[in-house]
C-alpha cells in the first residue's frame, strides 16, 4: 500500500521547504521531494537559491566588497593599510561555509517539524500521486491529498555560447572560479550579470557586459537605472547596450562576436565568459502526459491567484510560476497555499513585492514605475531626495544614490518607491510595509525616523511629495 501524506511537496527551494514548514505548522503531515546535489555530490535542501543562488552570491558581493573597500576606502577614514592579499580559495570557501550552514538550518528545521524529506526526483501521476524515483533503490509512488509543484528554475542558455563548464559558464560557475579572470566577459546585464560583474570586477578583473536589449535595467524607474548606469560604468564595468552575441570562438582566448545596435558586427577578447541571460522554470518530465497538467509555451503552470493549477488538489508556487522570479515571491506563495490548504484565508498581495539588486549602490524597488503611471494616466506626484544630504551616508562616506516616492495627485496613496543607495535592501522594508496598508505619503512623512539614520532618506521623500522636504531646496 502506498505511503500517503496529507501534502506532498515536490522541490526544497524557497518556495517549497517554507510552504512545508508552514504545512507542518499547521498539522499536515507533509512529505518534500528534491533532487538537488551539493558540491560533493550528496543531497541538499534550499534549492538554487540556498545553494548556488542568491545567498552564495550575496557571499561573494559582501566579501569581494570588503577587499575593495580595504584596498580603496579607508584612507579617508584616517586608516592606512598596506600590503593587502586576495585569498579567493578563502573567500569562496567562506561561501561554501554560509551555504551549508544555512541548508544544514532547514534540515533541522524539517527535522523538528517532522517533515519527511525524500531525495530524489518528484513525478506528478494523475490523482495527486507522485512517483518517487531515489538515486538509489525502487521507484515507489506515494499518495497526497494535496501536491505542491516547487521545483524553481533553471539558467536560459543560448546556442551561440555553449557552456563547457569551465571557460564558459552559467552563473553557477560564475561563483567557483579558482582564480580571477584578467578579462571577463559576461552576456546579459540584468540582475545576476552586473552582480557577477561586480564581484569579479572589484577583484580585478576587467569586465565587459554584451547586453541584447538597448536600455538598460528596462524594469527600474529610469533615472535609477541612468544613475545605476553612470556609477557601474565609474567602477569599471564596461557595459554594451544592443549587443546581440552572434559566436564565441575558443581559441588561447575566447573571442565573443556580437552585433552592435547599429547591427555591425563586433568583437571583444575575454579569458572567461559567463552565460546570464535570464531563467526559465524547471518544468521538464515533472508530470506525465496522462496527468494533464496545463503549462504554457514557456512551461510556466497555468495557476489562479491562489496558485491553484487545473488539476483538482495540486498547486504550483514560485518560479515556476507566473510573476517575478524571486524567492521570498515564491516563499509567499508557499505559505498562502498552505494556509488555504489548512482552512484559511492565504493570500499574496502582488502589488507590493520587492526587488534588489545587490550592487554597490544597491537597487531597490516596489509598486509602479513612474512611467507606467504615465502610462496609465493616472496623476501623480514625485518626492525625491538624495544621500549626498543624509547625515549617516555622510557619517559612512557613502552618499551615492537617493529615495523616489510616487504618490497618486488625488488620494495620494503611496504609488512606488525607488531607492539606489547604500542599504536600499533594507530600506525598501518600510516602504513595502507602508504600501501593504496602503499608506499615504504624508502618513510616511509624519512617521518619526531616528537621527541620525540611513532612513531619513526615505522620510524626506516623503516630505517631498508635498515639497516640504526640509533638508533639500524644493
Amino acid at each position: 500500500m502506498a505511503r500517503s501524506f496529507d501534502v506532498i511537496v515536490i522541490g526544497a527551494g524557497p518556495a517549497g521547504y517554507v510552504a512545508a514548514i508552514r504545512c507542518a505548522q499547521l498539522g499536515l503531515s507533509t512529505a518534500v521531494i528534491d533532487e538537488f546535489l551539493d558540491k560533493a555530490g550528496q543531497p541538499a535542501l534550499g534549492g538554487t537559491c540556498l545553494n548556488i543562488g542568491c545567498i552564495p552570491s550575496k557571499a561573494l558581493l559582501e566579501s569581494s566588497q570588503q577587499y575593495h573597500h580595504a584596498r580603496t576606502g579607508l584612507g579617508a577614514h584616517g586608516i592606512q593599510v598596506s600590503g593587502i592579499e586576495l585569498d579567493l580559495a578563502q573567500m569562496i570557501t567562506r561561501k561554501d561555509q554560509v551555504v551549508a550552514d544555512l541548508t544544514g538550518g532547514i534540515k533541522q528545521l524539517f527535522k523538528a517539524n517532522k517533515i519527511q524529506w525524500l531525495p530524489g526526483r518528484g513525478t506528478l501521476l494523475e490523482d495527486c500521486q507522485v512517483k518517487l524515483s531515489p538515486r538509489e533503490g525502487s521507484p515507489e509512488v506515494l499518495q497526497g491529498s494535496s501536491v505542491i509543484l516547487a521545483t524553481g528554475s533553471r539558467p536560459m542558455t543560448i546556442d551561440a555560447a555553449a557552456l563547457d563548464g569551465e571557460r564558459v559558464v552559467d552563473s553557477t560557475g560564475a561563483m567557483d572560479f579558482t582564480e580571477v579572470p584578467n578579462r571577463l566577459g559576461i552576456i546579459g546585464a540584468g540582475y545576476i550579470g552586473l552582480e557577477m560583474g561586480s564581484v569579479w570586477n572589484r577583484l580585478g578583473s576587467k569586465v565587459v557586459l554584451l547586453e541584447a536589449m538597448e536600455s538598460f535595467l528596462g524594469t527600474v524607474d529610469p533615472q535609477l537605472a541612468r544613475e545605476a548606469q553612470r556609477r557601474l560604468t565609474q567602477q569599471g564595468l564596461d557595459i554594451r547596450l544592443g549587443a546581440r552575441v552572434k559566436e564565441v570562438r575558443k581559441g588561447k582566448a575566447i573571442t565573443v562576436q556580437y552585433e552592435d545596435k547599429e547591427s555591425h558586427r563586433r568583437s571583444v577578447q575575454v579569458d572567461k565568459v559567463i552565460v546570464a541571460v535570464g531563467r526559465r522554470p524547471y518544468t521538464e518530465n515533472l508530470a506525465i502526459e496522462d496527468a494533464g497538467l496545463l503549462t504554457d509555451e514557456r512551461g510556466f503552470i497555468h495557476v489562479n491567484e491562489y496558485c491553484e493549477t487545473n488539476l483538482p488538489g495540486v498547486y504550483a508556487v514560485g518560479d515556476v510560476v507566473r510573476g517575478p522570479m524571486l524567492a521570498h515571491k515564491g516563499s509567499e506563495e508557499g505559505i498562502m497555499v498552505a494556509e488555504r490548504l489548512a482552512g484559511y484565508a492565504g493570500e499574496v498581495n502582488y502589488e507590493v513585492i520587492p526587488a534588489v539588486i545587490y550592487t554597490h549602490p544597491e537597487i531597490a524597488w516596489v509598486g509602479q514605475t513612474e512611467s507606467a503611471i504615465k502610462a496609465m494616466g493616472t496623476p501623480y506626484r514625485v518626492g525625491s531626495f538624495g544621500f549626498g544630504a543624509n547625515g549617516r551616508a555622510r557619517a559612512m562616506d557613502d552618499t551615492i544614490g537617493l529615495v523616489r516616492i510616487i504618490a497618486h495627485a488625488d488620494t495620494d496613496r503611496i504609488l512606488g518607491v525607488h531607492i539606489i543607495g547604500a542599504q536600499a535592501s533594507e530600506l525598501i522594508a518600510e516602504a513595502v510595509l507602508a504600501m501593504e496598508y496602503a499608506a499615504s505619503a504624508e502618513d510616511l512623512a509624519r512617521t518619526v525616523h531616528a537621527h541620525p539614520t540611513l532612513s531619513e532618506a526615505v522620510h524626506e521623500a516623503a516630505l517631498g511629495v508635498h515639497k516640504r522636504a526640509l533638508h533639500k531646496v524644493n
